[in-house]
């Protein structure tokens, strides 16, 4: 008669520890990958530079960009360098 009320009792309590770390983690989850997206946007524009002083190309790598780059990725970059060429 004890084990259906054990199973029953680790399975809940199993499924409340999945639930209490499983949101405790997603913010983490989400800022880390905020993080990576930044660093890549970081390199992206860093290899821009390098490869856009041959034909005069220069974006600051800055707070702004990074993010830009960094949250769109490729779109933004092109955004930038069309904003760079034709609006400065």
């Amino acid at each position: 008669m004890q084990q259906p009320i054990v199973l029953i009792s680790i399975a809940v309590g199993i499924i409340v520890l999945f639930l209490l770390f499983g949101t405790a983690l997603k913010p983490f989850r989400f800022i880390g990958s905020l993080v990576v997206k930044l660093l890549i946007g970081g390199l992206l524009l860093f290899f821009l530079n390098i490869l856009g002083t041959s034909i005069g190309l220069h974006i600051p790598i800055n707070a702004i960009t990074t993010v830009i780059t960094g949250i769109l990725g490729l779109p933004g970059l092109a955004a930038l360098v069309v904003i760079k060429l034709f609006m400065v």
